[in-house]
């Protein structure tokens, strides 16, 4: 059962669980697909954080992360917790950062081509912790914390013993406890203020674990300098009296510069367009 796509070179990437596939000239085969070709099917096969959000980064690699099978875990096996990548024909298979607990949304800095992702905080600490977190990674090899630390400063109960929070990156922003945290863009559009381009759109899935549900909107995080400056809500109305009718999965910024917003629980996708001053969200 595939999730993750990447569309390069008139042919379309589809990450499942343990492998990549690859279909090769599929806009003139779309009634016809071909076969698929396996790019890498080198991944874990455990379904737990196992679904795959994939995408090519200004390097040309193919970005491809693996959850922690659990809810909070440590593995000898490295590909756990990661974001790895590879080049398009599957070769070169490597981890280009660590210690992420489950990242299903990542995009580029379109000024410095910095990799941006965010990551769903663990379950069972509390209502109001862990945050879930938006991490920073201009470079290879960096440690984000998981399973030891989560958000700038909370100790694991199980896992921190021995570890000095200083061995890793911190998160660039905290988000909102359990509100998991999915896709999100960089706004590279000219259609709305320019107080928003280059500045990242966070859609939030919403929780399941809280007693006072949170989340299920669209978030912005505005960014200073190249770093995370401010976290604020830009979407919200799919959670009504604590109830919710629909939850955000993912962003999509359309070449008119709107700002496309799947859900699927509603089974919709939204489009969000801004004219003469009013943001105007209207159902696809």
């Amino acid at each position: 059962m595939p999730n993750g796509v990447a569309f390069r070179d008139g042919s379309l990437y589809v990450a499942e669980v343990s492998r990549v596939l690859r279909y090769d000239n599929i806009e003139s085969r779309l009634k016809n697909p071909p076969q698929p070709v396996v790019v890498n099917d080198s991944f874990p096969k455990e379904t737990h954080h196992g679904w795959k959000f994939i995408r090519f980064g200004p390097d040309g690699m193919l970005y491809v992360p693996v959850g922690a099978p659990c809810n909070v875990c440590e593995k000898e096996d490295k590909r756990y917790g990661s974001i790895m990548r590879m080049k398009p024909d599957g070769s070169g298979l490597e981890i280009f950062a660590k210690g992420i607990r489950n990242t299903v949304g990542f995009d580029w800095d379109p000024l410095t081509k910095e990799l941006w992702f965010t990551d769903n905080g663990r379950d069972m600490l509390g209502y109001d912790i862990p945050p879930d977190e938006l991490n920073h990674a201009p470079r290879t090899g960096m440690y984000f914390g998981f399973p030891y630390f989560h958000g700038k400063e909370i100790h694991d109960p199980d896992y921190s013993e021995g570890r000095n929070p200083e061995e890793f990156t911190p998160p660039a922003m905290e988000l909102g406890p359990h509100v998991a945290s999915l896709g999100m863009r960089f706004y590279t559009g000219d259609m709305f203020p320019k107080e928003y381009r280059n500045h990242i759109f966070i859609a939030e899935h919403g929780s399941w674990n809280r007693s006072t549900p949170i989340g299920y909107r669209v978030t912005l995080v505005r960014l200073e300098d190249g770093k995370a400056a401010k976290y604020e809500v830009f979407a919200e109305g799919w959670l009504q009296r604590g109830k919710a009718w629909g939850r955000p999965v993912d962003v999509q910024v359309m070449p008119d510069g709107a700002l496309l917003v799947s859900d699927d629980m509603a089974g919709a996708i939204y489009r969000i367009s801004y004219i003469g001053g009013i943001n105007t969200p209207g159902r696809r």
